[in-house]
């Protein structure tokens, strides 16, 4: 069956099949982002909502690192699957749960020791240090349990448990939002509510994944004594969980540079940047949950020598997600001002974040370019092309861009960045497609 879905099967059933359940992941992980906004923002004290803006990218990195055991482990423990080798799963199931683990406790202790450093580095500033440090500092103990659930997640999906994967992130979610209000409002925590609340939801969520692996799965252990890893395989994990984790990472420094350069322009701009990232990250999530959905197909066909499949199935992913990036942003443009007056009443806040929006949302259709290319590139094992565009979009190039732009044209040089930046990375992706095109 699942040779007839990657070999057989129309190219929109396949690619819609592979991709919908990361798709929904993504969803879910926007969730627990969008609640604590929303609920903060309830609060219409602008120091605290940009103090939990700031640490916005603390996040991101967490998530970047559970990528790496995540993706990386279940690239893997798909192609182990397909050899039949049901004792290597086991062991790097096992490995990659306890490596998880154990990343998420070093992150926790250089988080906490460093914590006034990295604030500072986030752009706190004597208004907002207060409001960021409680919700960082909750985050950073949270830390193992956060980076920890990107793992099952991922893993689950290997032996066909999507919908299981689904439920336990969606039980985190909603718990989340069950407590949000219950910490933030009725107990008077402020941040450090929100943040007690999400690492509550993520750690229901390991309860869920945990009960699954050990009285469910039939292939996938978290069980201590089968902790093993060969050195091949950790190689092959770290190969490609690393580059995977990249544009998360990326996205972190991006967030923090551009925070800082808003300072100059006052709290009230960092909130209104927050927000509109929060919504922003919508239309990108999609994007990346359908780009990197279908990357199994694309290796699939690679690796078979069905060149006239994977031309197929490339035309197919470069027009749906071209025209599904214009589709969001269209619409995501046309309710930007309703949109931001879910978050926030002050008039201010909801002219400059629906500017703020707009801006963003212009490069939707570069971004689908950059990201289909980047899964091409991966699934055929061009391992500098994809880092290449991995550290580009938010990394190289929108670095240079910003600190261009900034100097030149100022707030509105700030907040073109990201466009342009994404225009430049999907002239290089185009670039680099063809460049490949000619050496095969």
């Amino acid at each position: 069956m699942k040779n007839d879905l990657f070999e057989t099967a129309s190219i929109p059933k396949a690619y819609f099949t592979l991709a919908l359940p990361v798709v929904l992941s993504m969803v879910v992980s926007l969730i627990y982002n969008m609640v604590d906004t929303y609920f903060i923002a309830r609060t219409q004290n602008t120091a605290l909502i940009a103090g939990v803006s700031l640490c916005a990218p603390v996040f991101t990195l967490m998530i970047a690192l559970g990528d790496i055991m995540g993706l990386g482990g279940s690239s893997v423990i798909s192609r182990l699957f397909g050899q039949k080798k049901d004792l290597q799963v086991r062991q790097i199931s096992s490995f990659c749960h306890y490596a998880s683990i154990m990343l998420g406790v070093i992150a926790a202790i250089v988080m906490l020791v460093f914590r006034s450093p990295f604030l500072s580095l986030l752009g706190a500033d004597s208004e907002t240090f207060t409001y960021a440090s409680s919700y960082y500092s909750i985050l950073a103990l949270g830390a193992p349990a956060i980076i920890f659930s990107l793992t099952p997640s991922n893993l689950m999906r290997t032996e066909a448990a999507a919908a299981q994967s689904m439920a336990g992130s969606v039980l985190g979610a909603v718990i989340n939002m069950i407590l949000d209000p219950v910490f933030i409002f009725v107990l008077g925590y402020g941040a450090a509510g929100a943040a007690i609340a999400t690492v509550i939801g993520y750690l229901c969520s390991d309860a869920c994944f945990i009960w699954y692996l050990r009285h469910q799965s039939r292939q996938l252990s978290i069980r201590l004594q089968d902790f093993h890893i060969r050195p091949d395989s950790f190689r092959d994990i770290f190969s490609i969980g690393i580059p995977a984790s990249i544009t998360n990472l990326m996205q972190s420094i991006a967030l923090a540079m551009t925070n800082r350069l808003l300072l100059r322009y006052g709290t009230d701009q960092i909130a209104a940047m927050g927000i509109a990232m929060k919504l922003n990250m919508i239309a990108v999530l999609i994007l990346v949950g359908f780009s990197f959905g279908g990357q199994p197909l694309m290796g699939y066909c690679y690796g078979a020598g069905n060149q006239k499949r994977l031309h197929r199935v490339m035309k197919f992913c470069y027009l749906f997600e071209g025209l599904l990036a214009i589709g969001i942003a269209i619409v995501l443009s046309a309710f930007a001002p309703l949109l931001m007056q879910m978050f926030v009443h002050d008039e201010v806040l909801i002219r400059s974040g629906s500017i703020i929006l707009r801006l963003q949302l212009i490069s939707m259709i570069f971004i689908s370019i950059a990201m289909v290319s980047t899964c091409l590139f991966q699934a055929e094992g061009k391992a500098l092309e994809a880092f290449l565009l991995s550290i580009s979009r938010q990394g190289i190039i929108f670095i240079a861009v910003i600190l261009t732009a900034s100097h030149f044209a100022g707030y509105y040089g700030i907040l073109c960045a990201q466009p342009v930046s994404d225009l430049l990375t999907a002239t290089l992706a185009i670039f680099l497609i063809f460049r490949t095109a000619v050496e095969k």
